[in-house]
């Protein structure tokens, strides 16, 4: 199944927040309470809430990131 290329930086928005919501939500519940009763929920909360917040504030960034790249690399 191939998307539409229109929706290239809704779909790269959403891979990316998920990817850093996924991994920093890990490592900082790790950091900061170890392997307790209870972890897989707790960092599912923090992943979650994480996502939700990271997946919107993405959509503008992406943009703007990739004009600064463009004129860093080109």
């Amino acid at each position: 199944m191939k998307i539409n290329k229109k929706y290239s930086n809704l779909v790269f928005g959403f891979i990316m927040a998920f990817a850093m919501s996924f991994f920093i939500s890990l490592i900082l519940t790790l950091i900061n309470l170890g392997f307790v009763d209870g972890f897989l929920w707790i960092w599912l909360k923090g992943f979650v809430i994480g996502l939700v917040i990271g997946f919107p504030i993405s959509l503008p960034i992406i943009p703007i990131a990739r004009k600064i790249v463009d004129k860093l690399t080109g």
